[in-house]
């Protein structure tokens, strides 16, 4: 695993100048601290992840993963022993510290297995997502260069097509995640070498021969969005997925000692439905690490479905629902159906992330479903699951916010064209440090420097600002600010307004180039299947709720808003659709 762009970010030591004890501010340095208390990480030099993580782990007769389509489970004791074999297995495969695996799978019980197996040999994991093609594959397999690949039989054919683009010059080593009864042709350049339910059946055998992992090695190399540019290999450390799993760990805490209350000093055991793609940072760190170690239930969707998650929570009894803003509208939107068909009286608590949700969304959702409550979290890949988050409490006080910085974290809000560092209630751009953070992006010096500067802060390219009171606002992404007649006009802003629409289901908003007022705002709208909403409606019902240099000056209709997997709006496919439309010949006479 190459080395030399790594930067890290360290754990924050608070000036010994006035910090304000509300909102965390220090004047004379211009960052914010968080109010939340320190929380150290573990001091000892050699620790992975997954002994972290195992050492949290308590009652092994409890259940830790339930497969919702067969009701399928682990209980923590067979999750560790199936980690405890499977990572001599690798060993006796020859896997050593620094080496890359490639996992490609659905979601599945056994996707942490494997995970948490590579980081304990000291082995790097990259995900990929499934509906990648193989040309995208292929991008990812050149950059990381893996030794070893983890997928299922109905993904083998586009894993083979993929290492076919890289022309490797020999058969990649491949193990089987499913066991396949039928007789199976496999591609010519990969090589089975065996399968997953071999390995865990067999003992966990001596782990004498491993190579000591450090905190500050690299366990994971995933890779971002891309939204604002090529995707780039993330770099985040033991020790970085060690401070998420704590703080995991601590907000479980703090929600069963909730429920405790709330339940009159009786406390069942917490449920979380896995909605969330577990090659993505979100899921990885929330599914596959920090709920292990809170010891809590997590029952795994393979595939997302509404109905799917309804019914699992109907079935399951789930507490906890993690997901992304989109599927929050689309229970907000469908409440009527979803009232009348699922009993979903166990549901307590949503955690919103990967995007920001509005707060006319989140009070549109506490009015439907007023017996859960709605919290939300900030992050992103380059500092792995979240860096603020807030609790139930909390965003009843905050409504919009994103709740406060963890734990050990430090943030400045910068202004994008000065530089200068800004104060309490101040728009900029957000950086961040703190160990989270992470050591940069795998062999591309250039975009690492870019973005983390030489003090280790992570320059977010969010436009946010901090209350004073601590709590964060996200505003919009500093490179999809729409600029009116000088004005800055964030689609966000305009996204959460057009949702509110009884008759939309979805938006987004997109900047035209203007060669007078140089852009203007542009909403794609999906409307709701029996709706008559013109074009004209749209825009006079926009225009009552904003300041005019804010209105919604054009408007077309699509069947789908095109996101990613976590759910952010691809916005740069609506601005190639929209050029591209303008840009076709004309077919009137």
């Amino acid at each position: 695993m190459p080395s030399d762009n790594l930067i890290g970010g360290a754990e924050p030591a608070v000036p010994t100048a006035a910090v304000d004890p509300n909102s965390g501010f220090c004047q004379s340095n211009a960052v914010f601290y968080s109010r939340r208390g320190p929380s150290p990480l573990p001091p000892a030099d050699f620790l992975d992840v997954a002994t972290f993580i195992a050492a949290h782990a308590h009652d092994s007769g409890r259940t830790a993963l339930i497969d919702a389509a067969t009701g399928t489970h682990l209980t923590y004791h067979q999750l560790w022993r199936a980690v405890g074999s499977v990572s001599a297995r690798l060993s006796e495969l020859g896997l050593r510290k620094g080496h890359v695996v490639l996992l490609l799978s659905p979601n599945s019980i056994f996707f942490p297995v494997v995970a948490l197996s590579v980081i304990s040999v000291g082995a790097v994991i990259t995900t990929v997502n499934p509906v990648n093609t193989p040309g995208e594959i292929a991008k990812q397999i050149a950059d990381s260069k893996p030794s070893l690949a983890f997928t299922t039989h109905h993904l083998l054919g586009k894993l083979a097509d993929a290492f076919a683009n890289v022309s490797v010059s020999s058969p990649v080593d491949v193990v089987l995640m499913d066991d396949c009864s039928r007789r199976y042709r496999y591609p010519s350049n990969t090589k089975i070498v065996t399968t997953l339910t071999k390995m865990i059946t067999c003992p966990a055998g001596s782990s004498s021969s491993r190579d000591r992992v450090s905190q500050n090695d690299v366990a994971t190399v995933l890779y971002s969005s891309g939204t604002t540019g090529a995707s780039k290999g993330v770099l985040s450390s033991h020790r970085s997925l060690i401070a998420v799993v704590q703080n995991v760990v601590r907000r479980h805490r703090i929600a069963v000692a909730e429920r405790g209350v709330a339940d009159g000093g009786k406390v069942s055991p917490a449920k979380f439905l896995c909605t969330i793609p577990m090659f993505h940072i979100y899921g990885l760190t929330m599914f596959s690490m920090g709920l292990l170690a809170a010891g809590a239930t997590v029952v795994v969707l393979s595939s997302f479905s509404m109905d799917d998650m309804l019914s699992s929570i109907e079935r399951f009894g789930v507490t906890d629902l993690p997901l992304v803003p989109p599927i929050l509208v689309s229970m907000v939107k469908d409440a009527d159906r979803i009232n009348m068909k699922y009993e979903l009286g166990t549901l307590e608590r949503v955690l919103c992330g990967a995007s920001p949700l509005s707060k006319e969304v989140a009070a549109g959702f506490a009015a439907t479903y007023p017996g859960v409550r709605v919290s939300q979290a900030y992050g992103l890949t380059e500092s792995p699951w979240a860096a603020s988050m807030d609790t139930a409490e909390e965003v009843e006080r905050r409504p919009g916010s994103v709740g406060k910085l963890l734990p050990n974290m430090e943030a400045r809000i910068v202004a994008p064209e000065s530089g200068e560092g800004l104060g309490v209630r101040r728009t900029g751009e957000l950086w961040l440090k703190g160990p989270y953070v992470m050591k940069g992006y795998l062999n591309n010096r250039e975009a690492t420097v870019s973005t983390l500067d030489a003090k280790g802060w992570l320059k977010t390219g969010d436009i946010c600002y901090i209350d004073d009171q601590g709590f964060l606002f996200v505003v919009d992404r500093l490179k999809e600010l729409i600029k009116y007649k000088g004005y800055q006009v964030a689609p966000a802003e305009l996204e959460a307004v057009l949702l509110t629409h009884p008759q939309i289901d979805d938006a987004a908003v997109i900047p035209v180039p203007h060669k007078e007022v140089g852009q203007y705002p542009m909403a794609y709208v999906v409307r709701k299947a029996d709706s008559n909403l013109s074009r004209t409606d749209i825009m006079a019902f926009v225009a009552k709720e904003v300041a005019p240099y804010k209105k919604v000056r054009e408007v077309e209709f699509i069947s789908a808003i095109p996101k990613n997997p976590s759910g952010k709006i691809l916005r740069r496919n609506l601005i190639k659709l929209s050029t591209d439309t303008r840009n076709a010949p004309s077919s009137k006479l």
